[in-house]
């Protein structure tokens, strides 16, 4: 599995959220489908890519603000400067990438078009290249740099 390409791991049935959508319905479809990050589309049959929501958006961007996820809808609160990948890129550059960027999770876009997601569990559970992948396990999880 050495030469993997994000395609072959990547989880192709993912649940989405729209940019109207409120927090409280996207945090809970990531509590049903268990998972940490949902991406934001535009619509179900487009599934134009326009951000991901993350529990920590929603603890850190609206909790701990005060704000209601009842009452603010998921576009004010999303992650907009993705980091992606491409079906046909090799793990090994995805790794590269999250580990770099320090993300978790990945969407899997073709032409601007949601495919697929990429978590760490993913490339972990899989037999590529331990070192490797204990390497971007240690940096991602290094604390957040200042901006």
């Amino acid at each position: 599995m050495a030469d993997a390409v994000c395609g072959e791991i990547m989880t192709k049935e993912v649940a989405v959220s729209f940019p109207g959508d409120t927090v409280m319905r996207a945090a809970e479809l990531m509590a049903r489908h268990h998972v940490g990050a949902i991406p934001v589309v535009d619509g179900e049959q487009t599934r134009a890519l326009r951000g991901i929501l993350t529990d920590r958006d929603i603890v850190v961007r609206l909790i701990a603000r005060g704000g209601d996820p009842c009452n603010t809808k998921v576009d004010e609160v999303m992650t907009r400067d993705l980091v992606t990948c491409r079906p046909e890129q090799s793990v090994h550059d995805a790794i590269d990438v999250m580990a770099d960027r320090q993300v978790r999770r990945m969407p899997v876009v073709e032409g601007g078009r949601l495919v697929g997601m990429i978590a760490q569990a993913d490339i972990a559970s899989r037999e590529l290249d331990r070192r490797k992948t204990a390497q971007m396990l240690e940096e991602i999880s290094q604390p957040e740099p200042k901006r």
